[in-house]
């Protein structure tokens, strides 16, 4: 029990001190901040084993102090609120943003130490913290997919979350997570075609992750879709990702058209990185204070002119190029400091990443509105579509029937019939 240290935050001065003579007789090593910036200090210098973390305080309020260590990626330790007057809501709050636990004041001398022993159990585990929503940044683009996912938060439906490759989806399936609950992640499609039941069985009353919905198998589609149809028994929340847009692999016949009306019921937009770069120098940072933490990186800093130059980056690998640059660097940099000069080559490097693997086709993003009847938004699609392949083949016929899976007759019947100009293209038919 000894060397483990636990700071407590907490603006009264009497329960800091009958808090701390309690824990340091029970072998605990104390340190004690009578407020935010106390304490804010002093996660900057050391990561304690545990903080007792009071809510109101005058100066910054514990969850305002929270959600900083969780934009920070300082929130590595396990963190318990404590509160004489929240309400549920606030507690429901702490631990959304990544709060391990909640003590009512009065704090009772047997709930304060299986507390603080159930917390430390955890503390080992701790240092690569979940991603919350709140580390995302703070950005318009940021607080409006808040806004989104706390629309949809009540619904029971499954949510499909897209976006481009890299984009943080996790984090947004997190944040539609109910705490103290399980989180089942689907790791390899062949359950889902052998028993996909198990999978709501070990997922009951929580989240049922799912990534990358376009890359399973037929039969692994299947089974989801059944596994869909049963989520109510179990209490189960699906939630999904895809960084290919589902509706041309529907077209395609690559994806089934029941799952992808199961699936899109209830669909949110992950925007890329370059839509809130504002939030690129906190990103960086907090990634690297991770990276450290976990003793994948010596110690090191980025300068301020490196931060700028990743501020002004495009990140076409979004979220994970972002992880990958900073981690290069760190690893790679001689000194103390990671400069300007040590960030650029990394991302000359990465300035052609794919945003998919190669020898995987990607379809282009589908701006069809959805506000409109049915037939409308399926014209509007199916017009899209062949005007993207027209150009592709340069109006080649042949190549285009090829393509689309048309008889050429219907083809140029369906060109007509939804206004697409052929022009001179047609003259390179056979070519």
């Amino acid at each position: 029990m000894s060397g483990n240290e636990i700071l407590i935050v907490d603006d009264e001065m009497g329960i800091r001190e009958l808090l701390s003579e309690i824990l340091q007789d029970e072998g605990y090593t104390v340190r004690l901040a009578e407020n935010a910036a106390q304490a804010r200090s002093y996660r900057n210098q050391q990561r304690p084993d545990l903080v007792l973390l009071d809510i109101w305080m005058p100066d910054c309020d514990g969850i305002t102090l929270l959600k900083e260590w969780a934009r920070a990626g300082q929130l590595t330790m396990p963190v318990v609120m404590m509160s004489g007057h929240a309400t549920i809501d606030t507690a429901v709050e702490a631990t959304r943003i990544g709060a391990l636990d909640f003590m009512e004041k009065p704090i009772a001398l047997q709930k304060l130490l299986s507390t603080v022993q159930r917390a430390l159990k955890r503390s080992g585990v701790q240092h690569q913290p979940e991603q919350s929503l709140a580390s995302l940044g703070k950005g318009e683009a940021i607080m409006d997919l808040k806004a989104r996912l706390d629309q949809i938060l009540p619904q029971k439906q499954p949510v499909l979350l897209t976006g481009e490759y890299g984009v943080a989806f996790e984090p947004c399936a997190r944040y539609l997570f109910t705490p103290n609950t399980p989180w089942v992640t689907l790791t390899t499609p062949q359950t889902l075609i052998d028993a996909p039941l198990t999978l709501l069985e070990q997922a009951r009353d929580g989240l049922l992750f799912v990534p990358e919905v376009s890359e399973l198998p037929r039969r692994a589609q299947s089974g989801l879709l059944l596994l869909i149809n049963k989520l109510d028994k179990f209490h189960v929340r699906l939630v999904a990702t895809s960084s290919r847009p589902l509706l041309p692999l529907v077209t395609d016949r690559h994806f089934d058209h029941s799952l992808y009306q199961a699936l899109s019921t209830l669909t949110v937009v992950v925007p890329p990185l370059r839509q809130h770069a504002e939030d690129v120098p906190d990103l960086a940072n907090q990634q690297l204070t991770q990276l450290i933490e976990s003793r994948k990186v010596p110690q090191r800093k980025l300068s301020t002119a490196a931060l700028n130059t990743l501020r002004l980056h495009t990140w076409p690998g979004n979220h994970q190029e972002l992880l990958q640059v900073v981690q290069s660097a760190a690893l790679t940099v001689s000194g103390d400091e990671i400069t300007e000069t040590d960030i650029q080559p990394l991302l000359q490097q990465s300035a052609g990443i794919e945003p998919h693997p190669v020898d995987t086709p990607v379809a282009p993003a589908c701006p069809v509105s959805f506000d409109q009847p049915l037939r409308e938004a399926r014209d509007e699609f199916e017009r899209l579509y062949l005007e993207y392949h027209l150009r592709e083949t340069g109006g080649n016929m042949s190549q285009v029937a090829e393509r689309v899976g048309l008889e050429r007759t219907h083809l140029y019947r369906k060109l007509k019939q939804l206004g697409v100009s052929i022009g001179r293209r047609g003259s390179h038919d056979d070519e």
